[in-house]
């Protein structure tokens, strides 16, 4: 089914509705040539955004990979911007699960609608995707993912006013959530379905959950990735847990049988794709 989403009235409707707008924004052509991308939320209810795609922000509003975005001009993808954006007074940035639209990805969704007159639908395609399934024939899972048996509800306090526990040391075990850094992915209590999202990130293809693995689990998977950054002389190598990455690790195909017990079987299957149908460059401000 194609759902066309006119994302101008998208934006009206949802400031009806009460749902958090940028008040006010500037976009700006960056020339700069520097490969460095920055995007976040800062204090105050402030999104930052130096040297970004059109394509990038697209991603980042809607919770997809690159080969879900289909269509639009060639500038999508090269010309760059820097996205200075304000929310309303007290706006504090909650924390989305993957795979989950929050406030902030309705906000960026009316900006990319009001500034860049961006108008697209779903469709559904078949296309190569990865399987996740069980690796071997008796079931037996590696040595990096457990079933997990901690209370994240309980944990961080949900209907109890409770402030929720701090983030964990890089190294240390993450209780609850995921946490993703360059070759490694730590995850606390979370379902097969969600870590196979993430790891959609990183595999170059939606990853589908067809383990049929019921509950929440733990994970830490670490492997080398094919684009290790180059390395100044004299700089320290880089470090996954405090360890050095060993460039002749293994792949993330490799990482996922032999610590996971895992296996990404390539397959074809339904996938969400996001076309573009309109789009136009902003006017600078």
């Amino acid at each position: 089914m194609i759902r066309t989403l006119m994302l101008a009235a998208f934006a009206a409707a949802t400031l009806a509705q009460g749902t958090p707008q940028f008040e006010v924004a500037s976009i700006k052509p960056n020339n700069s040539g520097d490969g460095r991308v920055m995007m976040g939320m800062q204090p105050g209810g402030r999104f930052t955004a130096s040297n970004v795609s059109l394509r990038q922000l697209i991603r980042n509003a809607y919770g997809l990979q690159e080969s879900q975005i289909v269509g639009g001009p060639d500038w999508v993808a090269n010309d760059r911007f820097d996205i200075n954006a304000k929310a309303e007074d007290g706006f504090v940035a909650p924390l989305t699960p993957p795979g989950q639209v929050g406030p902030i990805q309705l906000m960026m969704r009316a900006l990319l609608a009001d500034r860049f007159k961006l108008v697209v639908h779903d469709e559904e395609r078949e296309m190569p995707i990865f399987a996740l399934v069980l690796n071997r024939p008796d079931g037996k899972l590696g040595p990096q993912l457990t079933k997990s048996n901690v209370d994240c509800a309980a944990l961080t306090g949900r209907g109890r006013g409770a402030a929720p526990p701090p983030p964990p040391a890089p190294g240390q075990p993450m209780p609850c959530g995921i946490r993703i850094g360059f070759g490694n992915m730590v995850v606390g209590s979370s379902p097969i379905a969600q870590i196979a999202t993430v790891l959609s990130q990183f595999a170059g293809r939606m990853v589908v959950d067809k383990t049929g693995l019921a509950g929440a689990y733990d994970m830490n998977l670490t492997w080398t990735p094919d684009n290790l950054p180059q390395r100044p002389p004299g700089a320290p190598e880089p470090l996954v847990n405090g360890v050095a990455i060993d460039p002749n690790g293994p792949s993330l195909f490799t990482a996922v049988q032999e610590q996971l017990g895992l296996k990404l079987d390539s397959q074809k299957g339904p996938v969400k794709v996001l076309v573009i149908d309109k789009v136009e460059h902003p006017v600078a401000n």
